[in-house]
C-alpha cells in the first residue's frame, strides 16, 4: 500500500512539473509572438536627403551665365538706379539711341511688356547719350510716352560694360543677377515675350 502511494505521488509529482513546462513554453511562445508583432508594426524610417544647391557664379562679365557687371545710373527722374546682385525681380536693360529705327518700332512693345509684367520684371531704358543728343532722347521719350524708368549713358560707361556694339541691345537678367542672355538687335513682341516668360521664372 506504500509502495502505491509512493508510485502515485510521483507520478503526480511528474505530471505537474510536465504541466508547468507545457505552461511556461506556451507563455514563452505567447510572448516572443507579441514581441514580433511589436517589432513589425515600428514605422519605417525616413532619411531626408539635402536639397542639392546651384551654385552662383563668382565671376562677373558680359556673358551668359556670369554675374552682370554693375554699375548705378541716374534716371531721368532723378532716382539713382543700381544692376548688380541679387533683387526680387528680374531685369531688362534696354540700350537704345533715338536715331535706331529697330528702337522706334520697340518702344510701344516695350510699354506693354512693362505693364504686362510689372509684378516680376523691371525695365531700365538706358539711352547712350554717348552715340546721341540728350535733347533728341528726351523728345522720344516723349514722343513714346515711355512707361519704364529712363537714364542717360552721358559717356557711355554702362554701355561698354556689357560690350555694347548695336542698338537695340537687351540684356535679360535673373533674379540672382545672372546674364540670362544678351539680344543684339530688335526681336519680334512674340519673340521678346516668350523670353520674358522664361526669364521670370528662373
Amino acid at each position: 500500500m506504500k509502495i502505491a502511494n509512493r508510485r502515485n505521488l510521483m507520478i503526480a509529482v511528474i505530471a505537474l512539473i510536465v504541466a508547468s513546462v507545457t505552461m511556461m513554453s506556451l507563455h514563452l511562445g505567447k510572448k516572443n509572438e507579441t514581441a514580433f508583432q511589436q517589432k513589425e508594426a515600428l514605422p519605417a524610417t525616413q532619411v531626408t536627403l539635402p536639397a542639392i544647391a546651384t551654385a552662383l557664379p563668382t565671376e562677373s562679365g558680359p556673358k551668359v551665365g556670369l554675374l552682370a557687371p554693375s554699375f548705378t545710373i541716374q534716371g531721368e527722374d532723378g532716382t539713382t538706379y543700381a544692376v548688380g546682385g541679387a533683387r526680387n525681380k528680374a531685369v531688362l536693360l534696354n540700350f537704345w539711341a533715338s536715331w535706331c529705327d529697330p528702337c522706334q518700332k520697340e518702344a510701344p512693345e516695350l510699354n506693354k511688356i512693362a505693364e504686362k509684367y510689372k509684378g516680376t520684371l523691371d525695365i531700365y531704358g538706358i539711352n547712350v547719350t554717348s552715340y546721341d543728343y540728350k535733347a533728341n532722347a528726351q523728345r522720344f521719350v516723349k514722343k513714346y510716352n515711355l512707361a519704364f524708368p529712363v537714364m542717360f549713358d552721358l559717356k557711355g560707361e554702362a554701355y561698354a560694360k556689357y560690350n555694347g556694339t548695336v542698338f537695340p541691345t537687351n540684356v535679360l537678367i535673373d533674379r540672382n543677377g545672372v546674364v540670362a542672355e544678351i539680344i543684339l538687335g530688335g526681336l519680334t513682341a512674340e519673340q521678346m515675350d516668350e523670353k520674358l516668360k522664361k526669364l521670370v521664372q528662373q
